[in-house]
């Protein structure tokens, strides 16, 4: 009959522990009206209680400070710190101690030793102690493997491992939209904003310290955040910038495409990289928490190969008197066209002028402006439609239809702007 040899012990003793900020402590309160049986020996507990909040007993505030009765919430983007102590639990003299502390996740392992020097030797009762730090950068499941190594003094060389499992949770809920706008009239390149909706996922507040958006080398970024108030600069959010557990907070930023890409790539195309946000928060009693998001890629709008826009149009214009815009014509393709301007007249809206005149050649990337007249028949928000671009290169026509509106009112009425 086959015996296994009992398991030797060991000679040293590992405790890990998580090093966390201490939380207030909060006692619930215990009342009844003065007419009930308890009479006011409820209330005077309270006040006598020294972990109460004098003239506050019944609002659960408190004074004291309570340490950690458990592991707790790790966040993404906060600190995790832990304590390591080696401890000599035998009579002799204990040889060569190596302590390593290794964070596995699920793609990589990370080494959290502060240092890979063994010790020479460790007396009986004394211990090694270390304090290990990383950012979590990563959701999910964490394991922190701690290894021991030494020799006894018989020279017996000994080894063993603890594993601390933990669980990484995601703090905030970040959503992001991208908005086009046409407000640089005078370029092709035109301001691109960014809106941001960040949403506290977790179960306490947070005092956003900051969230500010990094543009790539391509833009540059103004953040819409703040209003001018009594010659100060004040955040749209007030002095306060708690955010409270399921609350979103939207922030805007607009963008603006650099000269020198603007210049070299005429209308910046495909797929662009614009920047990433970078989120800092603190909570409970000061811990600090980071969040950096990947690059934020955009799909610019495509226009084809010929963009028309307007520079100028009225807002309301009188019925059967003769109104100008003025329309911007860019070649966004990569070779030069010879353009013909046609004009087609609608049922409320009639082109004044001739038809089919010749525009001559465009190159790439240049444009140029016409100005151009209307006259409605219809009372009425009217859309402007019917323009026709040929280019007679390749014999291809582009339509432009619902190009703006505009409010029709009777020439009687008078228009105060």
């Amino acid at each position: 009959m086959e015996v296994n040899p009992p398991k030797q012990e060991h000679l040293l003793a590992l405790k890990v522990m998580r090093l966390t900020k201490p939380t207030l402590f909060t006692n619930i309160p215990v009342t009844c009206e003065e007419k009930d049986l308890p009479g006011d020996l409820f209330n005077q507990l309270m006040r006598d209680d020294p972990s109460t909040v004098n003239g506050a007993e019944i609002l659960m505030l408190g004074e004291m400070l309570t340490l950690p009765q458990n592991f707790g919430n790790i966040f993404l983007g906060e600190t995790f710190s832990s304590y390591i102590s080696v401890h000599n639990d035998s009579n002799q003299v204990v040889k060569d101690i190596l302590v390593k502390a290794d964070l596995q996740t699920s793609s990589q392992r990370l080494n959290l030793s502060a240092s890979n020097a063994a010790v020479a030797e460790l007396k009986p009762d004394c211990c090694i102690d270390d304090v290990i730090h990383h950012e979590v950068k990563e959701i999910g499941t964490h394991i922190l493997v701690c290894a021991v190594s030494y020799t006894t003094q018989g020279g017996e060389k000994m080894y063993f491992r603890k594993f601390f499992k933990f669980q990484v949770l995601k703090p905030l809920d970040v959503k992001t939209k991208f908005y086009n706008a046409e407000s640089d009239l005078s370029s092709v390149t035109d301001e691109v904003f960014l809106e941001a909706q960040i949403q506290n996922i977790t179960t306490s507040p947070m005092f956003m310290e900051k969230v500010s958006l990094e543009p790539s080398i391509m833009y540059n970024v103004a953040e819409l955040n703040s209003v001018s108030q009594a010659g100060e600069c004040v955040t749209t959010f007030g002095s306060r910038a708690y955010l409270q557990p399921m609350d979103t907070r939207q922030y805007l930023y607009c963008l603006k495409p650099k000269k020198e890409f603007a210049e070299k790539a005429g209308i910046i195309k495909g797929v662009t990289v614009i920047g990433k946000l970078d989120i800092v928060w603190k909570t409970n009693l000061g811990e600090r928490g980071r969040l950096q998001t990947s690059q934020l890629q955009r799909m610019a709008p495509g226009y084809g190969d010929v963009r028309l826009s307007l520079e100028a149009i009225p807002d309301t214009v009188n019925l059967e008197e003769p109104f100008h815009i003025t329309c911007k014509i860019t070649n966004c393709s990569e070779r030069t066209m010879d353009l013909v301007l046609e004009m087609c007249n609608t049922n409320s809206i009639h082109w004044c002028g001739i038809s089919g005149r010749q525009l001559g050649k465009l190159h790439p990337s240049s444009s140029l402006c016409l100005a151009l007249t209307l006259l409605s028949s219809v009372q009425g928000l009217q859309s402007v439609s019917g323009l026709r671009l040929t280019d007679t290169f390749l014999k291809r026509t582009y339509e432009y239809d619902d190009i703006a509106q505009v409010c029709v009112v009777s020439s009687a009425i008078k228009v105060e702007s």
